[in-house]
This record gives structure tokens, sequence and C-alpha cells, in this order.
């Protein structure tokens, strides 16, 4: 194996590129249109353009891909996780080019691939699983007496893919028709295939996954197991390794289901086995047969790289360890940082600033190790094309609380400045006392992500006033000499619009003058603040734990810098397409009703009347791209009658 065309993008892709060329391994990157200027492109041996933006014509294009390996001279294709590293016609095509597949063999995908195939392998195995439909009649009519069998709760799931796509939530059997329609469109969107299956819902377990590795001369061992139960919308945010409820007993009967169904499939590679852990039962949730996103923490815990594993393997050599001589060592925690708000909504833009704090090598005995993957840049653009994550931390350490804490330092220390992250929320998480305690199950977030929302939004409105002024002072030139006038400043900040008065001290100083306030004295610039121009008098600045966005609105007429405008308006929150409109002009609406779906970065978000109102326009419609800020539709009194 000489060189590796890497079928993906971003953190993985540099990945991938780190280990390979470490190995003396030549590598070829492709890239979208979007991705022209990544960092991957520019450090990997050479680089392929493949045309398009979007996935479907860039990063799922096996033709694309197969002609680039031919153009280069590649004789090996790693397809990192996601976009076709579950694809068994993509892994089959490879093959049949007479390149090397660094994956599970393309007959083990399939088995696996689909999560009614990994159950009903698995049931041949004694591996448990919950009950459920999952057969080839994938009518609305079937699923409902289906459902009305296995009896609520139950999960309806996509049959492909991964990543929390095409998962809905049923408590009531009304709720199944809206659920099957909303999850069959993800899953397409997603993964090209609308198949569904329904399962009966744990509502209280933790997620908790097996790595497993195979060669092909019939070893097969599992590397502990990582705990993901802190996740939105499905999607984990935070995982960990080893999980706080799993002892050793545990472990080993989880590990032999694990290593069972991996070698019933006749798996090769790299593979997670994914279970539901309620109390000291786990059952089947679905196999991945392809890297996760979280390989790092088990890097951490075992010193072993995943990576080098998976090229070793592809190139036909035995595993270099038996399950006697896995040993895991301490403790390690990882998180997701994405480029959505505290309230999970996905965000686009350019990164203006960026600082990342220093990372080390796992050295097992070092606490407090750290290691960033991620994909940033000052002037990286961040596209609606891909998903939201931008990079991951991982922190090793002996114990489970230096682990968290050295983390939390950690990301109070990244500056990533020009759009927002979940980066003060993700420290927000892991200093929760129920986090921090060991008990954070699936539902964490459904229950907790109100109260953290609200700590981050007191956080930033306490240090708002300070650090929004410093942003607007700093970017500006300001006189060494005092002036006796004040100056009437308005700020938005948060929907809210607070007067105040500016007086310049002259060396820097300001002194800030509120209504029912004492003067305060700032000097200026502030130690601590950073800030950046995302727009014409607007301002993102970040101190320690704290984002804030503001806005200078002293120029804008009083009536529009106090206009709520919600009320009457419903606009775009992100970048996105217009998927569905399940209301019409002169529908009346209960607040929370759905007005319009938008799909962003993978993804579908439901966005909802804020009050009840009267439709009274519809301004976009299905198909359509949509902008951040552009009105989708305006409403009128839920008391006025239909517009004639």
């Amino acid at each position: 194996m000489k060189k590796i065309l890497i079928a993906n993008r971003s953190e993985i892709a540099r990945r991938i590129i780190h280990t390979a060329h470490r190995m003396g391994i030549e590598t070829v990157a492709v890239y979208s249109d979007a991705d022209a200027n990544a960092l991957h492109v520019r450090e990997a041996t050479q680089a392929v353009a493949l045309g398009g933006a979007a996935s479907a014509d860039t990063y799922l294009r096996t033709d694309k891909l197969l002609a680039a390996a031919r153009a280069t001279g590649a004789d090996a294709v790693h397809p990192g996780y996601g976009f076709l590293s579950e694809n068994a016609d993509f892994a089959q095509a490879v093959v049949d080019a007479g390149l090397t597949w660094i994956g599970p063999p393309p007959a083990a995908i399939r088995a696996l691939g689909s999560k009614a195939g990994a159950k009903a392998l698995a049931q041949t195995q004694s591996v448990p699983c919950l009950p459920g439909y999952a057969g080839d009649d994938q009518s609305d009519e079937r699923f409902a007496t289906e459902a009305a069998r296995i009896g609520t709760p139950l999960m309806v799931k996509a049959v492909a893919g991964g990543g929390g796509r095409g998962m809905r939530l049923v408590t009531d059997l009304a709720q199944l028709p809206a659920a099957l329609a909303s999850a069959r469109s993800e899953a397409l969107a997603g993964f090209g295939c609308g198949d569904l299956l329904i399962e009966r819902a744990l509502l209280q377990p933790r997620h908790v996954e097996v790595q497993v590795f195979a060669d092909d001369h019939g070893a097969c061992i599992h590397l502990g197991e990582r705990d993901c139960s802190v996740q939105r919308r499905h999607q984990k945010i935070i995982e960990e390794s080893p999980s706080p409820a799993v002892d050793a007993a545990l472990r080993e009967r989880m590990g032999a289901c694990a290593v069972a169904l991996a070698q019933a499939a006749g798996y090769v590679g790299a593979g997670t086995v994914e279970f539901l852990l309620d109390g000291a039962e786990f059952f089947l949730m679905e196999m991945n047969t392809r890297l996760q996103v979280e390989h790092p923490v088990t890097e951490a815990l075992t010193g072993l790289d995943l990576v080098e594993w998976q090229i070793r393997v592809a190139r036909g050599e035995p595993l270099p360890l038996t399950q006697d001589e896995v040993h895991l060592q301490g403790h390690a925690v990882e998180v997701r940082l994405c480029a959505e708000d505290a309230h999970f909504r996905p965000h686009t833009g350019r990164v203006l600033q960026f600082s990342a704090p220093p990372a080390t090598a796992f050295e097992r005995a070092a606490p407090g190790a750290l290691r960033f993957d991620h994909a940033l840049e000052e002037g990286a653009e961040v596209t609606p094309h891909y998903d939201a994550m931008l990079g991951k931390l991982i922190v090793h350490a002996p114990t489970r609380a230096e682990a968290i804490a050295a983390l939390v330092r950690a990301l109070h220390s990244i500056r990533v400045l020009g759009l927002p992250t979940n980066r003060a929320f993700l420290a927000a998480c892991l200093q929760h006392p129920v986090f921090a305690s060991g008990q954070a199950l699936v539902p964490f977030l459904a229950e907790h992500a109100q109260e953290l929302q609200r700590l981050l939004s007191n956080d930033e409105l306490s240090a708002h006033i300070p650090s929004a002024l410093s942003a607007i002072f700093a970017s500006n030139s300001m006189s060494d000499l005092p002036c006796a006038m004040a100056r009437p400043v308005r700020l938005r900040h948060q929907g809210e619009v607070h007067s105040i008065a500016v007086r310049e001290l002259g060396g820097g100083r300001l002194q800030v003058e509120q209504a029912g306030a004492e003067p305060v004295t700032l000097q200026l610039p502030q130690r601590g603040v950073h800030c950046v121009a995302v727009a014409p008098r607007r301002w993102h600045w970040q101190t320690g734990a704290v984002d804030g966005w503001v806005e200078d609105a002293s120029w804008e007429p009083v009536a529009r810098a106090g206009a709520a405008g919600g009320a009457t308006e419903l606009r775009a929150p992100f970048n996105g397409k217009v998927v569905a409109l399940p209301v019409a002009a002169g529908q009346a609406l209960a607040a929370g009703d759905t007005v319009v779906v938008i799909e962003s970065m993978k993804l579908e978000h439901s966005l909802a009347s804020p009050a009840a109102a009267t439709v009274a326009e519809l301004l976009v419609a299905p198909g359509q791209q949509v902008s951040p800020g552009q009105v989708l539709a305006r409403f009128a009194p839920a008391t006025q009658g239909a517009p004639a």
C-alpha cells in the first residue's frame, strides 16, 4: 500500500493523513468546490477537485472518487466516517477496481449496515434485542398495526445510515403518521433510502457502545466501551470511557456479544456495536461498520492508533494484540465542537479568529493530556452543505474528575469568533452535577438543556455591557483626551435594546451610566475580551466561558431599535432548504405549531409559531433555499379573521 485516497473531508481526512504519512504512505485528498481551500486539501500529498458543492455531487459520487484514484495512482481507499463509509456498493466498487478497501468486506457491511439485518443476525447469536418491526412492508398501515402490537413508547428509525438522522420518538400512536413521514424524508435526504423500522423505546437508558476489531485471520477482539449518553437530536456531543455504569463483569458480557455479532458477519477491520443499557440489561441498537467519530476516546485509553490498525489489517496483517493484551488505563472524555448556538440551531459563516489551546500527544501517565482533532483556521468557511461539527477535543487523565476539569479549561481557552459554537454549552454540560456525578442518561439534555441555556444566558447578560463596549470602542479609535459630553448608546443584545450613556475619561477609560445603577469605569481594551466585527455595527465577543453577540442600535430610529418583531414575522435562523410548509395562509395557529420545516447541515428543523396567531402570508415555497434573517412567514393576531 503506497498511496491512499481519502474519500472524505475535514477533520477525519486530516486524521487519516496524519497516520498515513507517519507510516510512509502517500495520500490523495478529494474536495468539493466549498472545500477548495480546506486544510485537508493542503496537507495531503495530492488533491483532486470533484466539482460541485453538495454532497450528492461530490463526496457521494462513486464514479468521481474512483476516477480520482485512477488519475493519481492511488492503490487504496479509506472512507473515513459518514458519506459512503457504510455503503456496501461503494466498497464493492473499490474492490472491483482493483484497489484495497480500508474497511470491512462488502458482505459484512450489507449484513450489519442495515439495522434490521443486524438485529436478525444478532438474534442468531443470542445478543439481546428490543421488540420491534423491521419488515419489507413499509406501508403506514403496517407500521400502525405493528406499533399497536409493540405499544408505546416506541422509536421510529431509518434502517440505513446513522448519526441520529431519521429517528423520531413516539409516545402516543396519534404521533406515528407524522413521525414516519418526517423520519422517511430525513432518511431519504441523508442516506438515499427511506426504509424504516420501529422498536420499543427505553426512556431512561444509557447509550454504551463497544469498539471491536477483527482481522482476516479469524481473530476478533474488543477494546472496551464508550458511554455516549449525552446527545441532542439523537446525536452525540459528549463521549467518555470507561462508562461510569460499566464494571468489569458487564464489560466482559457486552464485549462478548459485540465480538460474537462481528464474527457472525465475517467482519474485518474496525467496527462499533451500539447498545442501550438499562440497569444491568443491555439491548442491541445497531452496528456501525466504520471508524467512529469518537474513536480517539478508545485510542486514549489503550495507547493505540486505530487508523494504523485499519491500514495494517487491510494489508492482510494480523491484529497486533490479543484480548488479554488489551489494557485500559485512566479516563478519557471527548466533546464535539459544533457550529451551533445554545439552542442547537446550526449556523454557517466564516471563522474570523481562531486560537486553540496547546495540544499534547496522549501520554497515559500525564494528567490533562489534550488532543484537538479539527480542520479550523482563520478564514475557514462553514457551509450549509455538510454537518455542523467543527472538531473534537479529547482529554485523557488518571481519573474522571481530572479529565472533566482539564476539558473544561480547554473549552474556556478556545477562541472561535465569527459564528456561534457550542463551546460554552459543552463546558456547562461537563460541570452540571448530574454529569459530574456520572449519572447522565440519554434524556439528560431533554431534562436539563433549558436550565443550562438559562445559565449561559445569565452569564452572558452579566458580562455583556462591558464586553460589548470593549468590542465597539476597541474597533474604533478613542481619544486620549477626556470628553465632558456623554454619548448615548443603545445596544441590542439577546433581542432586547439597552440604553446607556458612555463618557470618555481619556487614556482608554470609559464611564458607563445606566438607569438605576451606579456609574462604572472601564479600562479598554478589557483584559481577556476578544472580539470581531461580523457586520457593520455587529460584533461577536468572547471572554473566558462566555460568548456574546451585540449590535449597536444607536443610529436606528428608537421605534425600530425597540421593536420585538418576533410576534409578526418568522425569520430563518440559518441557511437551509425549505422541505415542508404544513400550514396555509389564513390558517389559525397555536403557540408552538410548526410553520416551516428547513433542512440544514443534513438535518430537518421545524420552525414554530412563537404565539397564537393567524398565518397572514407565506413567503417561501418547498425546495427554496433561504438565508439567515430571511422572512419566511408573516402573522396576524389570533383574533383577526383570515385575510381577504
